[in-house]
């Protein structure tokens, strides 16, 4: 069953995209580079609630 995830910037707490991902497959929390608008460079973010 895939479920829809947020992802937040690890800099500046700011939640940017939404997701979704296969929690079977994938049980823990996701954590991936991505753009963050706010701080204006590539950022590490992570699943929140």
């Amino acid at each position: 069953m895939r479920t829809r995830i947020t992802l937040a910037c690890t800099e500046c707490k700011q939640r940017n995209y939404n997701t979704k991902k296969d929690k079977k497959a994938h049980p823990d929390r996701m954590e991936t580079k991505k753009y963050c608008r706010f701080c204006k460079t590539h950022t590490l973010h992570k699943e929140t609630k």
